[in-house]
C-alpha cells in the first residue's frame, strides 16, 4: 500500500466525490474532508491549518459553484499561496491549458492536472493523489500533449532531438527515470543519458542540484 495520505475533496457532484472518497479510503489514506465548492474548501484547509492538522493534498474540480467557471482553480492557487507545502490535484473534465499553466506558474512541486477520465484508471488517479502529496509532480498526458503542441513553435526547445522531447514530455507527466524506460522500453541508463542532455541542453547546471528536473519541466510548461 502507498504511504497514506490526508486528503481533501472538493467536487460539487455528490456521487464524483463519494466515488472520490472511497477510491482513497479503499487504499488506506483518509479524506479528513469532502465539500461542494470552492468556498467552502478555503475555509476547510484554513480551519484545520488552525488546528495544526493541514491535510497532505486538495483534489479539486475545475469548475464549481457558483459560476461553473474557475472557481475550484482559483481556490487551489489561493490555498497554495496561503500553504506552500500543500499538494494541490485538480480534475477537469476537458484540457484547458490555461489554467494548467497557472497552477504551475509559481512552482511545479505538489502539483497534478488530471483529466477526470483518468479516475476511471483507479491505480494511476491514486497514484498521482500520493505523487503529489509528497511533493511530486502529476500532469494528464493529454495537457502535455497540448504543452508540447504549442511548445515546438519556441526556440527554447529547439535544439532537443525527438527522443529527449518525449523523455521531457514524461518527465512532465510527474515519471520517474524508471517509469519513462518501461514507457519507452529502454534501458534505466539510457534515460539517465537523455535526462542528462536535456539538463546540458537547457543550461541547467549540476550547480542546480535536485531541482534540475523541476526547473526542466518548468521551462518545458512555460515555452
Amino acid at each position: 500500500m502507498e504511504d497514506r495520505v490526508r486528503v481533501v475533496i472538493a467536487e460539487d457532484s455528490v456521487l464524483l466525490r463519494e466515488g472520490l472518497t472511497r477510491l482513497l479510503t479503499d487504499r488506506g489514506h483518509e479524506v479528513v474532508a469532502g465539500v461542494g465548492d470552492a468556498e467552502a474548501l478555503v475555509k476547510t484547509v484554513r480551519a484545520l491549518a488552525d488546528e495544526g492538522a493541514l491535510p497532505d493534498v486538495v483534489v479539486a474540480d475545475v469548475r464549481m459553484p457558483p459560476t461553473h467557471t474557475d472557481e475550484g482553480v482559483r481556490a487551489a492557487i489561493r490555498l497554495r499561496q496561503d500553504h506552500p507545502g500543500l499538494g494541490v490535484l485538480v480534475l477537469s473534465q476537458y484540457v484547458e491549458e490555461q489554467y494548467a499553466t497557472e497552477l504551475l506558474a509559481g512552482s511545479s512541486r505538489g502539483i497534478g492536472y488530471l483529466l477526470k477520465d483518468r479516475v476511471a484508471e483507479v491505480r494511476e488517479f491514486v497514484d498521482a493523489v500520493v505523487r503529489v502529496a509528497g511533493g511530486g509532480t502529476a500532469l494528464d498526458p493529454e495537457v502535455v500533449a497540448q504543452l508540447l503542441g504549442r511548445s515546438r513553435k519556441q526556440d527554447v526547445l529547439a535544439g532537443l532531438t525527438p527522443r529527449e522531447r518525449e523523455v521531457l514530455g514524461l518527465m512532465a507527466e510527474g515519471r520517474t527515470n524508471g517509469a519513462i524506460a518501461r514507457q519507452l522500453v529502454v534501458s534505466d541508463g539510457a534515460v539517465e543519458k537523455h535526462v542528462s542532455n536535456i539538463f546540458l541542453k537547457l543550461g541547467l547546471s549540476p550547480s542546480d542540484g535536485d531541482h534540475r528536473r523541476v526547473l526542466a519541466v518548468l521551462t518545458y510548461l512555460n515555452s
